[in-house]
């Protein structure tokens, strides 16, 4: 899964493909690095970052996706919001795979629309917002509690239609989580990976690796792919990145050698 952020503000690479055209170059890139699938999302979902109206998040997104229809084939389009509204505009536009953080709970409606639209979607564990989430994030058993989340987030999608071979799970590394949550997660994927959806890891250049590594955001390849990798070992099937072609290669490599 390719990141295409449409952002100002993201923590890895806002303000890179705000231009529409920009944004969808650069998607076109990653769909021939080997993107089997490209997220495009106007609202960061960074630690403390601001709300986006949907009239803006419209207005950044659209423009992209159907670009990206014109130009990509063969790679499904996802639209990474919370919003009914925006995601109903992002399916009309070319998106069949919705990417909501809140897992329907923003929007609860959400849930419908995808059901009407025979979509997919990612439903990821958050604690709080992204203003509030890095607070002071606590858990009993952060396994267990982000396990037991995701579980019911699942059943409300499939009781409001929504096929269940339709939707895959993201615990949310980094969002409310410290760094051993994170390490936490990772380690014990196999457990999320028993709900018996496809798991998607977003680990890609985020804080926790710097803060493992003493890395900047951009020097965090080398991070990023080992935790990619460990996730492929522990039943993670999406992985979320920024750089397409050098995580592809390492987890094909990976592929070859994990049992199945």
């Amino acid at each position: 899964m390719g990141v295409v952020n449409v952002t100002p503000d993201s923590f890895s690479d806002g303000g890179r493909f705000l231009d529409a055209d920009a944004a969808a170059a650069h998607g076109v890139q990653l769909a021939r690095e080997g993107a089997d699938l490209l997220d495009v999302g106007g609202e960061s979902t960074r630690p403390h970052a601001e709300r986006v109206g949907e009239d803006e998040e419209r207005r950044r997104v659209i423009p992209v996706l159907e670009r990206l229809a014109d130009q990509v084939s063969g790679v499904q389009l996802s639209i990474d919001t919370s919003k009914l509204a925006v995601a109903r505009a992002a399916l009309a536009a070319g998106a069949t795979y919705v990417n909501d953080v809140t897992a329907f709970r923003h929007d609860p409606e959400l849930a419908g629309l995808v059901a009407e639209a025979k979509a997919d979607c990612c439903l990821m564990h958050m604690l709080g917002d992204p203003r509030t989430m890095q607070d002071d994030p606590r858990y009993d058993d952060v396994v267990a509690d982000v396990k037991a989340f995701l579980e019911a987030r699942l059943a409300f999608a499939v009781a409001e239609g929504v096929p269940e071979d339709r939707v895959m799970l993201d615990p949310g590394i980094g969002f409310g989580k410290t760094v051993e949550h994170n390490l936490q997660l990772l380690r014990r994927l196999d457990e999320i990976a028993a709900l018996g959806r496809p798991v998607v890891i977003g680990t890609s250049r985020k804080s926790f690796l710097g803060k493992l590594t003493g890395r900047e955001v951009g020097e965090r390849l080398a991070g990023t792919i080992a935790s990619n990798v460990l996730a492929l070992e522990r039943g993670a099937t999406v992985f979320r990145v920024h750089d397409v072609a050098p995580v592809r290669d390492a987890l094909a490599v990976a592929a070859a050698t994990v049992a199945r």
